[in-house]
């Protein structure tokens, strides 16, 4: 049963707040078919901005009360919510209900709160990137750990070579499984770096070098594959012959996991995310990272600069003697 105005009583609001209040929420659960568990979220997180109101102005508060509130009222609602141990993610979607809740009142009854618009949420923590260690990178690429667990060896060479590229070039998934055979970079005779040319995401395209142990990982799974490729079909192939389904893949890390003692964190993407910190960590210039993977903005590779700051501050932390002698203090 959805939340109706009886959930707002007098004691929280003047009577027109809570018939407002109440086609709100018949409007979210009628109209918009939130989830009950939604509404019922958002139900409480009105109720506790208008205690606040109530105990902050000295009365259940009315509709006009509302379009009169301040920037500074609403941010010491948020820092009371914050003192009582609410989450930033849990912050973020009360103040989403208020701001539901203040477009439903400017709709219907032309009611608008302007303060809204000058404050602003808890900023979203970005998960970093988690990258193998450099010892564990290349492991994974070596054919030589790769237990192809009863197939044929061909496929061990074959994962190898597109966990090459992953770690080697810096590719997506998608964008290695996506290559086709006459794309495939050769071991060159000339002493020249190999190049592919990769259509990334939004139709993006980058150059990227190609190492000469990755065009030889790719050479090797060429030499062993059973199956004649076709110039313009997949670089890539399955057990059977067809384009490579990236959840075999995915499996193949998986079971390496296990086999090399890795965190659960060592996926593919990993690899690429291992590419650009190893980089990053040997002196790479990050807007030269930056066109290699692919980003369209700088803001999106330099969260691999937050990965180089912690481990320049904990290989500190180990090594410098002040950190160690206040580490045994401790």
């Amino acid at each position: 049963m959805a939340p109706t105005h009886a959930a707002i009583g007098p004691l929280l609001a003047a009577p027109d707040l809570r018939a407002a209040a109440g086609a709100w929420l018949t409007r979210l659960s009628a109209e918009r078919r939130l989830a009950d568990k939604t509404v019922e979220a958002y139900t409480r997180d009105l109720r506790q901005f208008l205690t606040f109101l109530r105990d902050h102005i000295g009365a259940p508060p009315a509709t006009g009360d509302l379009a009169a509130l301040s920037a500074i009222d609403l941010r010491a609602y948020l820092a009371h919510r914050r003192l009582d141990g609410l989450s930033g993610p849990s912050l973020s979607r009360a103040l989403a209900a208020i701001r539901s809740f203040a477009r439903h009142l400017e709709k219907t009854q032309g009611i608008a709160i302007p303060a809204l618009a000058v404050v602003r949420g808890p900023k979203k923590r970005h998960a970093l990137p988690k990258p193998l260690s450099p010892d564990s990178a290349l492991r994974v690429i070596d054919a030589g750990e790769i237990d192809p667990a009863g197939d044929a060896p061909w496929i061990a060479a074959r994962d190898a070579a597109v966990f090459s590229l992953l770690y080697g070039c810096g590719l997506r998934i998608s964008e290695a499984l996506g290559l086709t055979r006459a794309e495939a970079p050769e071991p060159g005779t000339d002493g020249r770096t190999q190049t592919l040319r990769i259509t990334g995401k939004g139709g993006k395209t980058r150059l990227v070098p190609v190492l000469p142990a990755v065009c030889e990982a790719i050479a090797d799974y060429l030499k062993r594959c059973p199956y004649a490729l076709d110039r313009d079909g997949p670089l890539f192939v399955g057990a059977r012959g067809g384009p490579l389904n990236p959840r075999i893949i995915q499996r193949r890390m998986a079971a390496m996991r296990g086999a090399l003692g890795l965190p659960d964190s060592a996926t593919p993407h990993a690899l690429r995310h291992s590419f650009a910190t190893h980089l990053l960590m040997n002196g790479g210039d990050l807007r030269a990272i930056q066109e290699l993977l692919g980003h369209a903005s700088l803001s999106t590779t330099q969260v691999y600069t937050e990965i180089d700051e912690r481990r320049l501050l904990e290989a500190y932390h180990d090594a410098h003697p002040r950190a160690r002698h206040r580490k045994r203090a401790s």
